[in-house]
């Protein structure tokens, strides 16, 4: 197999270098304590807008819950006193009722 003449003096002519791996996990660990609170300090004024009005977002949807559940518990209530108020009534004709049962006939009527 021949290799051109373009190629072969470019693959040849790359060296490797041997590389000091203590120097470099010295670099990235310098580089990583000053980066990482760069970074959280930058994410916080980026988030919390929007943590901000996630919050805000919940508080009213929160609110508006508990006014349905108000309404509904105002609602039910209603209904309840509608048949309150029509047992009473029934109880009121049942005593009306019984009264002119024992009162017997009334005079002057005959």
């Amino acid at each position: 197999m021949s290799i051109p003449l373009g190629i072969a003096p470019l693959v040849q002519s790359v060296p490797v270098l041997p590389i000091d791996v203590t120097g470099v996990v010295a670099v990235v660990m310098g580089l990583m304590v000053v980066l990482i609170p760069v970074a959280g300090v930058t994410a916080r004024f980026a988030l919390k807008p929007i943590a901000e009005a996630v919050a805000r977002m919940r508080e009213g949807q929160g609110a508006n819950r508990e006014l349905q559940l108000i309404e509904q518990r105002l609602a039910l209530m209603e209904q309840q006193l509608s048949g309150l108020e029509s047992d009473v009534r029934k109880i009121e004709d049942k005593a009306d009722f019984d009264r002119q049962l024992t009162a017997g006939p009334e005079e002057g009527t005959s």
